[in-house]
Parts: C-alpha cells; structure tokens; sequence
C-alpha cells in the first residue's frame, strides 16, 4: 500500500515530543510499505529553525524512510492564540496545494489526523481529487476540549466547527480514536455509526524503552543532573494551558521539606511562567529541561523514580488517555496520575499507580509521600505497569492491526467490509 498521512506535528528526526505516528509510519516501512506524509515545519511545543532559511515545500526521506513534505508556516504560531489559529488555517491551505502539487504518487488511502480540526478540509479536499478513501483520526475530542478550556467562546465559530466535525464524521470512511471514551461518545451523542469506528489507543514504544533499559546508566545521570539522593519525579510533555503544570509547583511547595524533586522537561507556551512562578516560590525542588529527542528521553524516565500524566481538571480530559504513560510504563516506572476518567481507572486497573484529584496539590503531595515511604510498592507498581502495557498496549501491534484494516478496507472498496478494531 502507498498512503498519504496529513499530520501538521509530524517529528523531524531525533526531535521530541508525541511520536505516535512517527512509529505507526516506521512499522509500516519495514512491512515494505510506502507512506508519504504532509507535515508542518514547526514544532508543537517550541519554535524551531529561527532565522533559517525554508523552502515553501521542502520533499525529503527521514531515517525511517517516510516521504515527508514540509510546509512553511508563518514564524508567529507560537505568539498567543490568534497566532496558534492562523497556523492552522494555513496549514489547511498548504497542505492541499502540497497534496495537487507535490504528493503525486498513487495512493490507496489518505489519513488525516487531528487536532487541529483544520487537518480534516485537505483530508476531505485531496480524498475527493485522488479519489481514494478518506480516513479521519480523532486524538483529541474538538471543539469540546477548546470550549471547556475556554480558548474558543465565540458562538458562531463553536457552531461552524461543530457542523464541520458532523460533516467530516459523515464523509470518512473509517474514523480512528485513541480510547474507548472516544468510541461511546461519537456513538452515543454524535450519531456515527459504530463499524465506522477504531480503537487504535495510544500505545508504548518498547523498541526505545528495551534498548534503554539496557543500556541506562541512571546514577551517571543523576550525578550530571544535580540529583543524587533525591526521590525524582519526572513531567515529559507540552508545558500548555491544558497541562495545568502550576499544580505540580504548589506540590512541590508542600514537599520542598523532603527529597522530592521535580523533573520538567518540555516545552509550551507556560514554560517561562512557571519558570518565573518556581523563581518566585523559592523553589529548589523544581528544574526544567528543553525537550528531549525520542531516543534519550527514555533514558531520563529510567533515572527517575515516578511519573506524571496531569491535565487541567475538566469533563472532556476524562475521556482520555495521556501518551507519556505508556512511556512512563514502558520504562517499569508508575505514574501518579493527576487525570480522572479513563486514564484513572486504566492506572488502577494495572496496579501501575496511584491516582491524584486534579488540581489539587495537597492530594498529590500525599501520594508522592506514600511512594517515598514505601518503595517496594513503588517497584511493585512499575512491574505492573511494564507487563500490562506489554500484553494491551504494545505500538508494534496496533499499528500492524490498523494496517490490517486498511488492507481490508482497500479491497472492500470502503463500503460494505468491517474494519479492524
């Protein structure tokens, strides 16, 4: 199969950061397929390459052999809001001239993923001229999240996104989402049909955590970190809005008096004010690092005692589940779980941690407190952790059954064939 993937936050190479599909396209080039993907030219979390010179549409092959082509994005993505939206509205428009002009190849299927919900106009656009089935992957349930987060309130643009998100629901052929909470709420109150859905959950790369796990030397780490003697928990992600990382500073306020020490590495758009809120605080337990590529971060997560996975206390984050926990897990650390809902009771259903209310930092300090009392639960707990997501979450897998399903769907012609879930 050839497929065209449009993902605005694709990762250069040895970059860090969500790396989803970076592996599902890397497992798809060893099966001896060929995947090109329509990408943006700036990182998520952090501008990258200022003041270098770029092409409008940059066509290159990364070290997993994937077809990548890149657009040019305006430099002011990472300058407040409006600066974000605007991102997205141009990488909708580039990414349909780069689909006529410049991927030009057969293609059996085109996959557009979300957030934004902008991925879906040159989804629906260049699946129509193609003529090849359209596929629409859901990561993050939208507008939900931003009306929850209060980033979008104008009425209108919240009634146009939700029309436009009926209409891609409507028009794909397969819908993928990441959880089963996913699942039930576009069954249940958006009306899509349930053969139109699969389950492709976010999932643990054990080909870097095995090769980690292997080779770490946490000790030499922690000496070069400043962090011998300390009880480590370590924050891998974006330091954004629905992160809410301001609660782990008033946890590590509560706790300056013990070993605890936090971890932060990352970037996002509340970076500096956390800095500056740690600075402001007196705190010594906090320190901050700039992402990590993909490779090294693991290596960081072996040299810690305990992860976390925290999200802004709101209905719509309960119906998720946080990336980094499959790499906390992967790497046989538990994870003190600051999300309620499904990532809750997928963390307890493990035994693999221990579950903090969000947003409350008194709760959180408690639990980091159980763990540095007793670190044979702790180790326990990491045991766990690594045999579940072995056995359930194991991106190798998944990513083989999706390419199953689209193998299917190409032959069924996307009409009458069941997908793979």
């Amino acid at each position: 199969m050839h497929i065209l993937l449009i993902h605005q936050y694709f990762l250069e190479d040895n970059a860090g950061g969500g790396s989803r599909w970076n592996e599902m396209a890397r497992i798809w080039a060893e099966e001896g397929h060929a995947v090109t993907v329509i990408a943006g030219d700036i990182h998520y979390m952090h501008e990258t390459g200022a003041g270098v010179r770029r092409e409008r549409f940059a066509v290159g092959v990364n070290g997993d052999g994937v077809t990548v082509i890149r657009c040019k994005l305006p430099r002011n993505y990472h300058i407040g809001l409006r600066g974000r939206y605007w991102g997205y509205v141009f990488f909708a428009m580039a990414a349909v001239y780069a689909g006529l002009r410049r991927a030009v190849s057969v293609y059996d299927c085109i996959i557009a993923t979300s957030p934004p919900l902008f991925a879906g106009i040159p989804g629906l656009i260049l699946s129509k001229w193609k003529r090849i089935p359209f596929v629409f992957e859901i990561r993050d349930l939208w507008p939900e999240s931003a009306v929850e987060m209060g980033i979008v309130k104008n009425r209108m643009l919240i009634r146009l996104a939700v029309l436009f998100e009926k209409y891609l629901y409507r028009t794909a052929a397969r819908i993928i989402v990441l959880t089963p909470a996913f699942r039930e709420k576009l069954i249940l109150t958006k009306g899509v049909e349930r053969e139109k859905i699969v389950l492709i959950p976010n999932a643990a790369d054990f080909r870097w955590s095995e090769q980690a796990l292997a080779s770490s030397a946490p000790v030499a780490l922690r000496a070069k970190l400043g962090l011998e003697k300390k009880f480590v928990i370590i924050y891998v992600g974006a330091h954004g809005l629905a992160n809410d990382l301001i609660q782990l500073l008033h946890a590590a306020a509560l706790l300056r008096d013990t070993d605890a020490h936090f971890l932060m590495v990352g970037d996002g758009m509340q970076k500096q004010m956390l800095m500056d809120k740690v600075a402001a605080l007196g705190l010594h337990n906090v320190s901050f690092l700039d992402p990590v590529p993909k490779e090294e971060i693991f290596h960081y997560i072996i040299m810690a005692d305990a992860g976390v996975a925290v999200l802004k206390k709101a209905e719509v984050f309960k119906t998720i589940y946080s990336n980094k926990t499959f790499d906390y897990l992967s790497c046989k650390k538990p994870v003190l779980m600051a999300i309620d809902g499904i990532s809750r009771i997928l963390i307890e259903q493990a035994a693999a941690g221990l579950f903090a209310e969000p947003g409350n930092a008194a709760n959180f300090a408690d639990k980091v407190r159980v763990y540095m009392n007793d670190r044979a639960l702790l180790r326990k707990h990491g045991e766990n952790g690594y045999d579940f997501v072995r056995r359930n979450f194991d991106r190798g897998v998944l990513a083989k059954d999706l390419l199953k399903g689209l193998q299917k769907m190409r032959v069924s012609n996307c009409k009458t064939d069941r997908f793979v879930s």
